[in-house]
């Protein structure tokens, strides 16, 4: 008998926090998500950084073995200056391209992977006034490109998504659960056929260096915007229209992540999700809200009808004495 009181309460106990459980494992589950990625971004990457650093310490003891008029901390003197401008976007290789970091449309590439995000960190700001005005340009351009995504999104899923759905249930009579899920899939199939395979395509041509996975992974890295930055196009050497390139894959990156935050929207409306969604919220519980709103305006009427009845008061007792006269019927019966 206990038992079975003990198991009940604890079943209740647990319903009655289940989003705070949902929470918890919800926390749970995205730490061991970050340290599982730790885990296998170390074990993979860090051999080969070994074998990295081995390599560049050979070639250094050569070239100075080489070289010997030439001393260790002036090689890496020399050495460090180059990598700090290879920071900033500049290099002193021959094979390097020789187009400037920040003529229109490098700067106009620059600005359109500020304003989504996505920085991939191969061009920066040299100047202290350019990084000033890349802090006032991002506060403001940032909330600026929010607020024109969600507009263009928002009439883009009304014709793309919404109006699909309702016409081939409303019309053929399918389910609009099903409906939903289907044009999901295939609007999503679409999106990557689009706008992932294809361009890597494209950039594997159009970039001497990029096979199809490396042009595969830039088109993902920059559409979720990540933006790592090791791989950028069109700055190659000697690239041909590298304007028109540039101004290219600028509009690229727009319509990418447009056509990705549609396949979000989709996908977030789909009634499965929401309902999935819904267990980690908080629930609202609205009986709660409306005695509380209840106590809230009987308290308030309560303080008015005591501040009026106090002003009453004091109104009484700042008015003179006035003798309260007999009714014109007492003093007529008094003389009969």
């Amino acid at each position: 008998m206990l038992q079975s009181l003990a198991g009940s309460s604890c079943v209740r106990l647990v319903e009655r926090h289940r989003s705070a459980w949902c929470f918890g494992f919800l926390v749970l589950g995205y730490l061991l998500y970050l340290v599982f990625g730790a885990v296998v971004f170390s074990s993979v990457e860090l051999p080969y950084e070994d074998l990295l650093r081995q390599e560049l310490r050979k070639l250094k003891r050569r070239f100075l073995e080489e070289h010997e008029c030439l001393s260790e901390p002036q090689l890496e003197q020399f050495l460090g200056r180059v990598l700090e401008a290879s920071n900033y976007g500049v290099s002193v290789l021959s094979n390097a391209s020789g187009n400037w970091n920040w003529d229109f449309t490098s700067a106009l590439f620059f600005a359109s992977t500020v304003l989504s995000t996505t920085g991939y960190g191969h061009t920066v700001p040299l100047s202290d006034g350019g990084k000033a005005f890349c802090i006032i340009y991002s506060v403001i351009g940032i909330p600026f490109t929010l607020l024109f995504l969600t507009a263009v999104v928002q009439r883009v899923t009304v014709h793309v998504t919404r109006r699909p759905v309702l016409y081939f249930h409303i019309r053929w009579g399918f389910s609009k659960q099903v409906v939903a899920i289907v044009h999901a899939v295939l609007l999503g199939f679409v999106t990557v056929s689009c706008f992932f395979f294809i361009p890597a395509a494209v950039f594997s041509v159009l970039e001497d260096d990029w096979n199809f996975l490396e042009s595969f992974y830039f088109c993902f890295i920059s559409l979720s915007t990540i933006g790592l930055g090791d791989y950028v196009p069109g700055e190659g050497y000697n690239q041909k229209f590298r304007e028109l390139y540039k101004i290219g894959i600028t509009c690229y990156l727009l319509l990418g992540l447009i056509a990705m935050l549609v396949v979000l929207e989709t996908f977030c409306e789909l009634h499965e999700l929401k309902k999935f969604r819904k267990m980690f919220y908080v629930k609202k519980d609205k009986d709660e809200d409306q005695v509380h709103i209840m106590e809230h305006d009987q308290l308030s009427f309560s303080s008015v009808t005591e501040q009026v009845a106090g002003l009453k008061e004091e109104q009484k007792q700042n008015e003179p004495f006035v003798a309260s006269q007999s009714p014109p019927y007492e003093d007529g019966s008094a003389d009969h």
